[in-house]
């Protein structure tokens, strides 16, 4: 498992990890923890990064900030 990684959303500091491993320029999912739940982030048609299953109760915005987040830091686009 990775070391927790932060984020800034909305003024409100997040910590989240990467579970998945192997990342790279071809990954189309990346599994993360946030709030301890598990998510998985897909990249969709228009390249972006997005929640593959979540609830009303889930910030959609937050998960895609995570998303871009990783993406940038991965170098994925």
């Amino acid at each position: 498992m990775s070391l927790p990684l932060r984020i800034t959303f909305g003024d409100i500091d997040y910590t989240y990890k990467v579970l998945s491993k192997d990342i790279n320029r071809e990954t189309t999912q990346i599994k993360i923890s946030l709030f301890s739940e598990e998510f998985t982030l897909i990249r969709d048609q228009l390249n972006e990064w997005v929640a593959e299953e979540t609830s009303i109760g889930d910030n959609q915005a937050l998960l895609r900030a995570i998303g871009r987040s990783l993406a940038s830091r991965y170098r994925l686009k």
